[in-house]
């Protein structure tokens, strides 16, 4: 019983400190050390006999270098790896190119509402170009801003539509699908297109319909108020030479490679880092080709290594800190006790799948982000899912989904305060704007999870 008390204990501390915008990474890290430290206290085993320092609180510091070595060797590289391909793409221009190329066409639109669904669409494309919601919804107000304006649509029917893009794009290349779909034991490709698609994809077109209702009802209520300036010194962006049209491909040879090797070779194993890699060189290849300047090349080809440690301070130590703290919580005992309490309960897939998309939805909706949440969890589902007889996918995928969903309707969200900031209007305006898309989305999520998974 006392160690029921002492994790609810930590667990709120957690919760409190997350919402107040601790960094949550180093909040994880620490409550983990604290589990630990419990775990010793009350006499439990920290280390098994082959990995022991010999003297027990050193084991709490031992476990977290292992965490760290385990969570490096395959998931850490991955998402470091698809960081840095993002990070060098970014700096060569590809993106922006992409970007461009696939948003031109839609001033041709002069419907205005029919481009409400389609802007929300092609936006959760180009999410797979700029995975950062605040850094596309900054791209866009510059470029689709004008665009929408041209043919009569509000800013803030526009800003709600925008704050919404980057949220749940199925994609292999995804920080929270590589982490998933290795801890469920799923093949990468399986996992996102098998799984997470069948679920997502009708998501994010009931959205989209849900977007241009909700968006035209808003406008007529709020009349001219709809219809705000826009800060333009916000969304200024720097003027630089583009590359050619044909880089454009570039940011999506990883994807590519993966998706013709699942379908077509499924007897060669290349997983994500050795197809990144691959894409990366050929890349550098081009840039040679028609720079030929060797030396800026290879000078400016070092983007992709520094963008390798953004994904490591950005999502990997946040990875570390969510696992130690899941361990911690195996450690002193806890998860046993859930696993047994949960064994002969009817429909208890049902209760743990709302039990944990509830705390996700509610957690990200006050801190304005869910992931926090989803990965100090994820390593914990597999023995929950086992012992209700589940797939663990079935508690995982609404956790994830929610997690991206619930940013885009939290006021203290990046994307939000980005938005709303470039309009100058009080966040909670743009939040009015994607409430309704948003809330519908997760009831999506939640419903077909339960009937498809």
């Amino acid at each position: 019983m006392i160690e029921i008390i002492l994790a609810v204990i930590v667990i709120a501390l957690v919760f409190y400190l997350i919402v107040k915008n601790y960094q949550p990474a180093l909040v994880l890290l620490s409550a983990g050390l604290v589990l630990f430290l419990l775990a010793f206290i009350l006499g439990k085993p920290i280390l098994g006999s082959g990995d022991t320092t010999g003297f027990a609180f050193l084991d709490i510091f031992k476990q977290l270098e292992l965490t760290f070595i385990d969570q490096l060797s395959v998931v850490g590289i991955t998402i470091m790896t698809l960081f840095g391909f993002a990070s060098y793409m970014n700096y060569l221009g590809a993106n922006d190119v992409a970007v461009s190329m696939i948003t031109k066409p839609l001033g041709k639109i002069k419907a205005k509402y029919v481009l409400v669904p389609i802007v929300f669409i092609i936006g959760n494309i180009l999410s797979l170009f700029v995975p950062s919601a605040s850094s596309l919804a900054v791209i866009l107000m510059a470029i689709l801003y004008p665009v929408l304006k041209k043919v009569g649509l509000s800013a803030l029917t526009a800003g709600g539509v925008i704050a919404t893009v980057a949220t749940i794009m199925p994609t292999p290349l995804g920080a929270d699908n590589v982490i998933a779909a290795k801890t469920l034991g799923y093949n990468l490709f399986d996992y996102v297109f098998l799984n997470h698609a069948i679920i997502s994809i009708p998501t994010l077109v009931v959205m989209a319909v849900a977007h241009y209702f909700w968006q035209k009802y808003m406008d007529k209520r709020q009349g001219e108020k709809a219809y705000v300036d826009i800060d333009e010194s916000k969304v200024e962006q720097e003027e630089k030479e583009l590359p050619p049209k044909y880089y454009a491909i570039l940011p999506m040879l990883p994807l590519l490679f993966i998706v013709i090797i699942e379908i077509f070779f499924r007897d060669i194993k290349a997983d994500v880092v050795v197809l990144t890699f691959i894409s990366f060189f050929i890349a550098l290849i081009i840039e040679f080709i028609r720079k030929r300047k060797l030396k800026d090349v290879l000078n400016q080809s070092f983007e992709f290594f520094k963008g390798m440690g953004q994904g490591f301070t950005q999502v990997v130590v946040l990875v570390v800190g969510g696992v130690l703290f899941a361990k911690g919580m195996q450690t002193i005992g806890v998860i046993d006790m859930l696993t047994q309490s949960v064994q002969h309960v009817q429909s208890a897939g049902t209760i743990l799948t709302f039990i944990f998309s509830g705390a996700t939805f509610l957690l990200g909706l006050v801190s304005g982000g869910g992931l926090a949440m989803f990965y100090a969890t994820i390593e914990l589902i597999p023995h929950i899912a086992a012992s209700a007889h589940i797939d663990g996918i079935l508690l995982a995928l609404p956790m994830q989904l929610i997690a991206n969903l619930v940013r885009s309707i939290s006021p203290v969200a990046a994307v939000i305060m980005v938005v709303a900031s470039v309009m100058k209007v009080n966040p909670i305006e743009v939040v009015k704007r994607t409430s309704v898309p948003v809330i519908i989305g997760i009831i999506m999520v939640i419903g077909l999870s339960l009937i498809i998974l």
